[in-house]
């Protein structure tokens, strides 16, 4: 049985997690959550995985309350306390669910003490790709994606990694991809929220609008498979029916196919692969069945173009690019800025950084730091 420590039991695919770990019971068993400020959720997962070892909010005047209320689990807070949650919980699995770069350092955690950690956290790899995969090159613990996109990638390349033209990451387009640019100057958060396709937290559906959300997949695939960019593509797939292909030297495509459900690339990263799964080949992509593809423009898309430069560059880039996007995202929630301004603030904070090739954890803490202290004097002048 593997024991998992989840992070971000209470958001959308730490929910999701929870029933593919019910839906298999002799496979998978809790030992440690986090569930942030969504203290009610708490009971629930309790009455469902009694062997709990530890929990970890983000409130720690809270503490004392649960302290009180259960007394048989060890209870932690705050950024800190996640660390904890990985350490003491002793699980051989780290499900890393956390939205934002709060997610880096226990991902950065679990490897350095040999866990497998299935990751849905974006950032960790936008921001701290070098680091990351410099502990998986010293042997230290597993990495396996979540993201379907990635997960799909995986399955095609295990079923054959030679001769690869290129990997094509899919993309819906976002609740506005039938918008012209001109006509985003006043979407409406609320608007932006009405993902086509998937049911998703809000932070990740504002990226999937912007397509940030794409660049950022870029950057994972990049680190996760070791690929250059120019081995790196987008296409549009309408209805998120494939979940991304590879391409081959021959002209054929693989990939996987199906409805757009968290649960499946969950499942794949919770059993580590190791499970029954299909791909599809076709040399002709208007052959597949309930899907539509259309050309990625990046000229419609342009934020895609720093996956590029965040690739080629390195260093501290990451970093800014999360930092920016993240305060603006929550900016526009806030109907703060425009959504135009997601970008043009990103594109600001990047063309303004000097970059700091190497950085380590702390430096990369400080430019967050630095980058969101920026972003929001930017706003602020925005709106005097």
């Amino acid at each position: 049985m593997m024991t998992v420590c989840l992070l971000g039991a209470s958001g959308s695919i730490g929910s999701q997690t929870i029933d593919v770990m019910l839906k298999n019971p002799n496979d998978f068993d809790l030992f440690a959550f986090s569930v942030g400020h969504q203290t009610r959720k708490i009971r629930g997962i309790l009455n469902h995985f009694p062997n709990v070892k530890a929990i970890c909010i983000q409130d720690k005047s809270k503490l004392s309350y649960f302290k009180k209320a259960y007394p048989n689990i060890t209870f932690f807070s705050g950024d800190e306390g996640l660390l904890e949650l990985i350490r003491v919980s002793n699980a051989q699995m780290v499900v890393n669910a956390l939205v934002g770069f709060v997610g880096l350092r226990p991902t950065i955690e679990a490897l350095e003490n040999n866990k497998i950690v299935a990751l849905s956290n974006k950032e960790s790899l936008v921001v701290g790709g070098e680091i990351i995969n410099g502990l998986l090159k010293q042997g230290k613990g597993k990495l396996v994606p979540i993201d379907s996109e990635h997960v799909a990638i995986a399955k095609c390349l295990a079923v054959q990694d030679e001769d690869i033209d290129k990997v094509i990451i899919t993309a819906s387009g976002g609740a506005f991809r039938n918008l012209s640019r001109d006509q985003l100057k006043d979407v409406t958060p609320e608007q932006a929220l009405n993902h086509p396709n998937w049911k998703m937290g809000k932070k990740i559906t504002i990226d999937s609008a912007t397509m940030v959300n794409k660049a950022f997949e870029i950057i994972e695939a990049h680190y996760l498979f070791g690929l250059p960019i120019d081995k790196i593509s987008t296409i549009l797939n309408l209805n998120s029916y494939v979940h991304s292909l590879v391409r081959y030297n021959n002209g054929t495509y693989r990939m996987e196919v199906g409805k757009p459900d968290m649960r499946k690339p969950i499942k794949y990263a919770l059993y580590q692969g190791l499970i029954n799964y299909q791909t599809v080949v076709s040399d002709d992509l208007t052959k597949i069945k309930n899907t539509t593809f259309a050309d990625f423009n990046e000229d419609r898309y342009p934020i895609v173009r720093l996956a590029k430069k965040v690739i080629l560059e390195k260093g501290s880039l990451g970093a800014v690019f999360n930092a920016a996007n993240e305060e603006a995202v929550y900016a526009f929630l806030d109907h703060k800025i425009p959504f135009l301004g997601i970008e043009e603030i990103i594109n600001q904070c990047v063309s303004e950084h000097k970059i700091i090739k190497k950085p380590n954890y702390d430096t990369l803490k400080e430019i967050d730091l630095s980058t969101r202290a920026k972003v929001r004097k930017l706003i602020e002048g925005r709106r005097n």
